[in-house]
This record gives C-alpha cells, sequence and structure tokens, in this order.
C-alpha cells in the first residue's frame, strides 16, 4: 500500500469568518474556511480547497481585478501575497495593527490596506507597474479619529473614500491635485459600515450602521481634476511652509514675545512639510487647514438626501442593525444586510426597493455582487452558510451550509462517491466526493447524531442519535423511511449494519445493551446484554456468509456475537482498559480495539487470541493549553485513539483521537508508517508545545487569572475540570483541535478525517512518484515506441504496465487497435491485468473515447473476472465509480440535448407551416443527395435526410390531424 496521500479538499466547513470575493468573470467565489481558502466554481458545480494555508485564520481579502493576485491577511496581522495561477504564496509581510479591510485599485496598480484610522497605499507587484518588490509603500494617510471601517475607489484609481467608526467619511486622492482638497462627509449617527462611489463620477453614497443611507453629489467632475507635477507639488509645500510660519509668527506677536525666542519656538512646533515627509510622519498634500480658502474652494459635496433603511426590518424587530452592504455602480442597486438574516435590493438614486428576502435568523456577515450585478452573495458567521441569489430570477445558484457545530462521525458509500456526515447539531448531510457540494440534509434527528453507516447496496444510510432513535434515509427519495426505537428511552452511541442489509444493531450509552432490528420490518428481533458499561462502539463482519458481531464497552471487554444462531451466547475478551473503538477486517478474520491507553489491540476472531499489539500513545502529539496547569508531557498521558479503519488490503489501520495527528500503522510489524498533521492552526487551542512566555509572571500564567471589566459580570478564564470544549460564550474562544472519525475510502484512493477544521480529504498524490512493477534494462519509452511502430501492440503494452508511467501506458492502449482489443487481453499476466484495470478506471473519467475504454473493461473482465484473486474489491469499486460519474455526465448532456433537439424541431414546423415551400425544396434537395451522392457518403448522409423525411411526415401527419378536426369543428 502506497502512503503518499496530500490533502487535496476540504468539506462541511463553508464560510468562517471574514469577506467573500467573485473572481473578475463572475462564475466563481472565493471564501475564507479558518486558515484555508476554498473557490467554489458556480458554473461546474465544484468546491476547491487550495492546498496552501496559513498560521492563523484569515480575516481580510482582496482580490487584483486581473485574478491573478490574492492578498489574505488573518488575524495575526500576517498578509501572504498569492498568486491564483500556481496557488503559492509568493510573500508574506507582517503588520503591526490589526489590518481591517484591504482593496485593489481597478487599475491594479496600488493596493489601500485600513489599519487602525490609517489607509496605507503599496504598489501592486506586476508588468502594470514596473515593480516586483511586494509591499512597496507608497502613500499614508490619515482616516478619521477612531477605526477605519471600509475601503473604496474610484473608477479612474485616483481617489479613496474612508468610512471610519468615528460617524464620518473621508475623500482622499494618492496624488497632489488641482481644484481638489480632502473632505470630510458627515451627518451620520452611528459608525460607517461601507461607502461607495458612482460610476465615472466622485458622487458617494455612505451607510452607516443605523441603518442611514446618505446620498451625496460632488461640484466637479472627475476629467476636471487634474494631477499636479511633482516641480508643481514642491513650490507648493514651501508655499505652505511659509503660510505656517507666518500665521505663527502673527500669534507671537499678539502674545509680546521677542523675535528670536518666537522664531526657536517655531522651528520646533512647527516644523516643514518637508521635514515632516523625511521623518515618515503622515502629511496630506491635499488637506486645506486655511478656513478662508475652504469656503471659496471649488471642490465640495452637497448631501442630496438621507433615507432610513433600517425602517423595514424593525417591524419585525426593533433591535435590528445594518451589517454588510455592496453597490454594483454599473447597474447602480444596492444590497444590504442586516443582523436579522433579511436582506434589501435598492435602486439608487432614487431608493426604491425592488426585492426583499430573510435567509436565516442570523446576522449577515458579508454581502457582495458580482461584475454584472446578477448574483449576489451572502455568508452568515454564526451559521457558516453561504448562498448565491440570482435576484432576478428569484433562485438559488448556491446554496450551502456546513454543520452548525462540531462533525462526530462520517461514513463513506460503497462505491466512494458520496461521504454522510453527523453532527452534534442533531443533522445528517450527504456531500458528493467529486464536486465537493453538500445535496441533502436530514433534520429528523432531535439530539446530536453519534454514528452512521452505508448500506452496501448505496440503497440507504442508517443513523443513530443521542435522541433514543436509530434512522434509515432513502438515498434515491431523500427520505426517512425507518425509525427504530427501544423499549425504553435509550441514548444511542453506535450503530452497524450487518452484510446482507437486512440487520442493523444500535449500542447504548446509558442503557448497557445493544438492540437489534429487522430493516424490512422495522420491528426489534433482540435485545442482547452483557456489558457492564456504555457499549461505545459495534461492528458487524464484512463476510457475506458471517453474522458476527463485535462489541466493544467502557467495562473493559469486547464481546464477539453470533446474532442468528447462538443468539446471547458470546465470546468474552478482556483488554487492559476501556474501549473506544472496534474495527474488522476486510477478510473478516481478525479485529483491531482501540483502548483509552493509547494503545491498539489486534484479536483473531475464531481462536480469540491476541495477534499484535500497537503502542500509539507516544505518535499522539500533545500541546499545552492556555488554562493548562500541567506541561504538555503530563497532558499527553490523556491522549488516545477514538476512532480506528482498517486498510482496504487489510494490512494497515488509520487511527485517529483527541489530537490533531492522524497516524497509519503496520499490523503484522506494529510500526509506524507515516503521521499526517492535520493543521497547524494557532487559532485553535493545544498546538503550542509551551506556552507563551509573555503570560508568565511573578504570579504565574495571567491566561489564568479571571478579569474583570467594569459593569460587567467578569471574564472567567479559568476552565472548569472536564470541560474539553472551552468557555463558547467567551469573547476570545479558541476551541481545541481533535479528530472525532477517520475512514478509509472504498477505493483506497482516499480517506476523510472529521475534525474540528471539518471534513479534511486527503487522497495520493500522483505526482512525481516513479513507480515501476518489473523493471528491467530492456523496459525503457523508446522500446515502447519501436514495438508500437512494429505493430508489436502486446509486447509494448506490457512494458508500458511495467514501466508504469501512465502518460506511456496511454500511449500504448490508444496505439492498439479495436479489433485487437480481446486477444491482446487474454496474452496479459493477471497481476498485469490488475494493474490496467485500475489505469482504466482512471481514464474513463477523462477520456472522451468512451465506447474504447468500455471495450477494454469488458475484455478483461471478461477473460480474467472468473479467475479467483485478480482482482481486488478496490479496483472493481474505482471502475463502477468511474462508469457512475461518467453515466451522470452523459444523462445531463443528453437531457440538455433532448430539449435542445424538441426546440429545433417545434421551430422547424413553425417555418414549414408559415412557408409552405420551403418545406417542398427542403425534400427535393433531399431527394437530389439521395441520388447523387457517393456510396461512402450515403451511410452518413441517409441517417439526417430519413430523419427530415421523416419530421415532415410528422408534421404532415399533425397539419392533417389540425384541418380533420376544423373541419369537423364546421361541421357541427
Amino acid at each position: 500500500m502506497k502512503f503518499s496521500y496530500k490533502f487535496s479538499n476540504l468539506l462541511g466547513t463553508i464560510y468562517r469568518r471574514g469577506n467573500v470575493l467573485f473572481t473578475p468573470d463572475g462564475n466563481s467565489i472565493i471564501t475564507p474556511v479558518g486558515n484555508r481558502l476554498t473557490l467554489y466554481d458556480l458554473k461546474n458545480n465544484k468546491a476547491r480547497t487550495l492546498s496552501l494555508s496559513s498560521s492563523y485564520n484569515y480575516r481580510t481579502l482582496a482580490l487584483s481585478p486581473d485574478g491573478s493576485l490574492l492578498l489574505a491577511v488573518n488575524e495575526n496581522h500576517e498578509a501572504q501575497l498569492i498568486s491564483m495561477v500556481s496557488c503559492t504564496v509568493i510573500h508574506s509581510h507582517k503588520f503591526q495593527h490589526d489590518v481591517r479591510c484591504v482593496v485593489f485599485s481597478p487599475s491594479g496598480a496600488h493596493f489601500a490596506v485600513a489599519m487602525q484610522n490609517l489607509v496605507f497605499v503599496f504598489k501592486a507587484p506586476g508588468e502594470l507597474t514596473g515593480e516586483y518588490n511586494p509591499f512597496v509603500l507608497e502613500r499614508h494617510f490619515l482616516g478619521g479619529f477612531d477605526d477605519i471601517t471600509y475601503l473604496d475607489w474610484s473608477t479612474d484609481s485616483r481617489f479613496l473614500l474612508v468610512g471610519c467608526r468615528d460617524n464620518s467619511t473621508k475623500v482622499i486622492s494618492i496624488y497632489f491635485m488641482k481644484h481638489f482638497r480632502t473632505f470630510v462627509l458627515g451627518g451620520h449617527t452611528d459608525s460607517i459600515v461601507a461607502c461607495f462611489f458612482e460610476n465615472n463620477s466622485l458622487d458617494a453614497n455612505t451607510l452607516s450602521r443605523n441603518g442611514q443611507l446618505c446620498l451625496w453629489e460632488c461640484s466637479r467632475d472627475m476629467s476636471s481634476i487634474e494631477r499636479v507635477e511633482d516641480h508643481e507639488r514642491q513650490q507648493y509645500l514651501s508655499y505652505l511652509t511659509k503660510k505656517r510660519l507666518k500665521a505663527a509668527k502673527k500669534v507671537a506677536d499678539d502674545s509680546d514675545e521677542e523675535e528670536d525666542d518666537v522664531e526657536n519656538t517655531l522651528e520646533k512646533r512647527n516644523p516643514t512639510a518637508e521635514e515632516l515627509l523625511q521623518a515618515g510622519k503622515i502629511v496630506d498634500d491635499n488637506e486645506v487647514e486655511d478656513e478662508d480658502i475652504k469656503r471659496g474652494h471649488p471642490f465640495y459635496y452637497k448631501k442630496l438626501g438621507r433615507y432610513y433603511l433600517a425602517d423595514e426590518p424593525r417591524k419585525e424587530n426593533h433591535d435590528a442593525m445594518l451589517t454588510a452592504a455592496h453597490y454594483n455602480r454599473k447597474t447602480k442597486i444596492m444590497v444590504v444586510g442586516f443582523s436579522t438574516g433579511a436582506f434589501y435590493l435598492y435602486e439608487l438614486p432614487e431608493v426604491n426597493m425592488i426585492h426583499s428576502l430573510s435567509i436565516s435568523d442570523y446576522a449577515i456577515s458579508t454581502a457582495l455582487f458580482n461584475n454584472t450585478g446578477d448574483w449576489v452573495a451572502l455568508a452568515s458567521r454564526e451559521l457558516g452558510q453561504l448562498l448565491v441569489w440570482e435576484w432576478q430570477s428569484e433562485q438559488y445558484i448556491m446554496k450551502q451550509q456546513g454543520h452548525s457545530s462540531e462533525m462526530t462521525c462520517i461514513s463513506y458509500s460503497p462505491d466512494g462517491q458520496y461521504i454522510a456526515t453527523g453532527g452534534e447539531d442533531s443533522k445528517v448531510k450527504l456531500w458528493n466526493t467529486q464536486s465537493g457540494f453538500c445535496f441533502v440534509t436530514f433534520n429528523e434527528h432531535t439530539s446530536g447524531v453519534t454514528d452512521l453507516q452505508f448500506s452496501r447496496s448505496k440503497k440507504f444510510l442508517v443513523s443513530s442519535s443521542l435522541d433514543g432513535t436509530v434512522r434509515a434515509f432513502d438515498i434515491n427519495r431523500y427520505r426517512n423511511f425507518r425509525t427504530f426505537t427501544s423499549p425504553r428511552v435509550v441514548q444511542f452511541s453506535s450503530v452497524a449494519v450487518d452484510y446482507s442489509d437486512e440487520l442493523v444493531a444500535a449500542g447504548g450509552q446509558d442503557v448497557f445493551e445493544i438492540y437489534l432490528w429487522s430493516i424490512k420490518l422495522g420491528t426489534l428481533l433482540e435485545v442482547i446484554s452483557g456489558h457492564e458499561g456504555p457499549v461505545c462502539s459495534i461492528a458487524f463482519s464484512p463476510v457475506p456468509t458471517s453474522s458476527t458481531l463485535v462489541s466493544g464497552s467502557w467495562d473493559k471487554t469486547i464481546k464477539i456475537w453470533n446474532c442468528l444462531e447462538t443468539k446471547s451466547e458470546h465470546e468474552t475478551i478482556d483488554v487492559l482498559s476501556d474501549v473506544t473503538s472496534v474495527a474488522f477486517s476486510p477478510n473478516g478474520e481478525n479485529v483491531a480495539v482501540a483502548t483509552l491507553n493509547g494503545n491498539i489491540s489486534v484479536f483473531d476472531v475464531k481462536t480469540a487470541t491476541q495477534i499484535s499489539t500497537i503502542e500509539g500513545i507516544n505518535d499522539l502529539n500533545s500541546g499545552r493549553l492556555e488554562t493548562d496547569v500541567i506541561t504538555a508531557k503530563q497532558n499527553q498521558k490523556g491522549k488516545y485513539f477514538s476512532s480506528i479503519e482498517y486498510s482496504v488490503d487489510g494490512e494497515c489501520i488509520l487511527a485517529a483521537g483527541n489530537s490533531n495527528v492522524i497516524c497509519i500503522y503496520h499490523v503484522r510489524e506494529a510500526m509506524l508508517l507515516k503521521k499526517f498533521e492535520i493543521t497547524q492552526n494557532k487559532s485553535f487551542d493545544g498546538l503550542n508545545e509551551f506556552i507563551n512566555r509573555r503570560n508568565m509572571t511573578e504570579f504565574g500564567n495571567m491566561a489564568l487569572v479571571e478579569q474583570r471589566e467594569e459593569l460587567e459580570g467578569g471574564n472567567v478564564a479559568i476552565r472548569l475540570p472536564g470541560v474539553q470544549k472551552g468557555d463558547m460564550a467567551a469573547r476570545n474562544f479558541k476551541p481545541e483541535m481533535k479528530v472525532f472519525s477517520v475512514k478509509f475510502a472504498p477505493t483506497g484512493q482516499a480517506f476523510a478525517a472529521a475534525c474540528t477544521e471539518g471534513l479534511c480529504i486527503y487522497s495520493l498524490d500522483k505526482g512525481v512518484v516513479f513507480d515501476p512493477l518489473d523493471l528491467s534494462l530492456e523496459v525503457t519509452p523508446k522500446a515502447i515506441k519501436e514495438s508500437l511502430k512494429a505493430n508489436d501492440f502486446s509486447k509494448a503494452l506490457i512494458m508500458a504496465l511495467k514501466l508504469n508511467e501512465i502518460n506511456v501506458i496511454n500511449l500504448a492502449l490508444e496505439s492498439i487497435p479495436y479489433n485487437d482489443i480481446q486477444l491482446i487481453c487474454s496474452t496479459l499476466p493477471d497481476h498485469l491485468a490488475h494493474r490496467l484495470l485500475q489505469v482504466i478506471s482512471r481514464q474513463l473519467q477523462t477520456s472522451p473515447h468512451i465506447e474504447f475504454y468500455l471495450k477494454w473493461s469488458c475484455s478483461l473482465l471478461l477473460t480474467h473476472g472468473n479467475r479467483d484473486g485478480v482482482f481486488q474489491h478496490a479496483s472493481l469499486l474505482g471502475l463502477h465509480e468511474s462508469l457512475s460519474r461518467k453515466y451522470e455526465t452523459l444523462n445531463r448532456i443528453c437531457d440538455f440535448n433532448k430539449y435542445t433537439m424538441r426546440i429545433l424541431l417545434n421551430t422547424a414546423k413553425e417555418q414549414y407551416t408559415k412557408n409552405p415551400q420551403l418545406k417542398e425544396k427542403t425534400l427535393e434537395a433531399g431527394s437530389d443527395q439521395e441520388m447523387n451522392g457517393d456510396d461512402e457518403e450515403d451511410d452518413d448522409g441517409l441517417l439526417l435526410i430519413k430523419s427530415k423525411s421523416n419530421d415532415m411526415e410528422v408534421f404532415d401527419e399533425e397539419d392533417s390531424s389540425e384541418d380533420d378536426d376544423d373541419d369537423e369543428e364546421d361541421d357541427d
């Protein structure tokens, strides 16, 4: 088994925090999911999480106008410049303070960064600016007296609109301009949430938190404001300095001071503008301080009106606040989102409400239009929800929502196409592994879901819950068709389905019994007793001829039951600690048991003897929580594996638990093969091995000190004994990183892990790995090509399979004639036939030569399928998965073409009805082609000609039937 697994996708986490972005073409949306970024392709219906990550959660994103550069800033003020072409981090930069917002200019030459009440303008690297050093600072400005909340560029990329928390909005220019001055827009009674320029204009719209919208008209056109040259700028700065000195001398004359003292005080108190620039202090060239000049200046703003957008949502909730807004300049439509979960669309400048909708009961965190203004993206941080709404047709383009609380269990479908997840929010969700989207959610449970399992027929899914029910869901009709209950209320902690899909068993958490039901009848068959502690895990044998059931309990035992034959008789195996998870090997001969002391024991089912023991407690990474009073070394003694799973070939075990690592062990050798670290996100607690020394004082760790603020009940940071999730009501809540469940895909090409971060998918890296099967000196690409030229196809294919290079194998496969496939399949050795089937199953997903590869599949299965041990179960599942996906793709294409052909036929019918001569000309042209066409072309053209003539006959019959109906009506 190969272990080159690599992170490929993150499911279950749709949106965490921060702003979302549309790509320039408007077909994709980028969203931050913790310390990773997910790209949702709305056109092709696919979700892809980038492999890059940050050390903290992302908070602010900005995309360049051409879509090639992405600037992402995390909670620790670290900015990453990311290339969207190669999906790699080009450069990192650490800011000193918290970054509120980042915006690229429309020209792509600059990007503005807002920190506290300051605005920094950087040159964007690229061919446009000629600057390839990232984060080159060009200008910086003072925004207001409080933190900046929003930034917006003008269309010509020369002006910035800065919204602040001090209820003001500032208009600034990044250059020194004629007929322009820095202007402050007031009039709001709450902090600014958003502010926008109009298209090709300096007219502005400002929105505050209490729902007030102010429309501003600028006195100057954008074209009438010109940039001042550098020498004129220096003259103006010297003039400004002299004016300041003159004003200061006038003040000094009034105070009767000596001239020498005045000059000294002026030099100390009033430095020149050049000195301020050289010292790095903030100077705005366009700032006008003289009140007389301000009154006569040609640049000013006039308020056109004030509108109260919060009146509508406050009819239902008096405390509604505006939380998000965005404005599309081309269509002049504004979207505003409120804390009640409702959003409204307004048409400016008339401020007419054209659309309203409520998506949830929680606040809308961000709202965004795409470039055309047809789609609006809305996200809610509390729900982890992201949706894209097409407001004109009033339909969802995308609507995705993850689990609102932690994901506790997962299960792969038998063909590996779907993943089912259950969470503490009592929901069961189905995810498509190919697209990455959730396509159905079951809400029937009323408490947390504890375990899941697919049936082997892929027709239904069984889940257990703490609400005392076990439910079976139909995968095809998306409904709950069976609900299994016990005679008394029991909290079920585990569930299992037998090989025949006829029995379902569930273990109790508060009642130490196992319940057995019939799926077809829905009746309780038996209550199996024997355990003296909670039954935490159960598993049926994967062998068709066996009904063996293994159960693990906190009473430090596992029991082997034969449900159908001996009923309550069982074999008891004592282990040294509480059992946390059990798993059957694929052949049904062995069972692996994970215990609370961090060990994994493997037992033989028939003889109940121990085969091997894996001591894995030292492999579980242990960090130190911020509030821990013990060291990380002592904390590691409490780590254990909570979920284990056998690999497809049964040689290895995948194990994970209350740590941020996943381990793969070899069963026979009892040794660690590979260890995967789930995340390095320091926004989670418990990843640091040592506590922050800055918190250490002579009184101890300051994180343990209770901090109370004025007029508050206090902020207690001490964790109560036994609490593992922390205080989720605290302001700064850092969840602890854990892995709840791990599962191998049935094909063995991937595995999934449900953790605090979400559902992480790891797949085999098929990159630069040279892994030949049976390499010798004569097996070379040159020799393969020479054999193909000599038409020795069998030799070429065998050498290509031994070389194990996918491009060479594809070349050899597609060079073989269609009629020789059956003959060559009969000459292949068994071990190479298995390898060839794996290659064909992968090629079926992407190749357009469907019939060609289907012929290969049929020939291989007919020739080698009747022999035992040639094809592994995983390879056959991989072929089935590829065929299922190709079938769904062709099904969509055929449905689309069916309706297109129907429209074309109806259009032709209308034309023939309006112009009967056109029908006669078409028939004559078709008959001429039949008489004069060549024999080779006739075979291709006859189908079209016949279809045309048949269509004419159909149209004639319909026309004649309509004429007969008209005649009958006339007779009546």
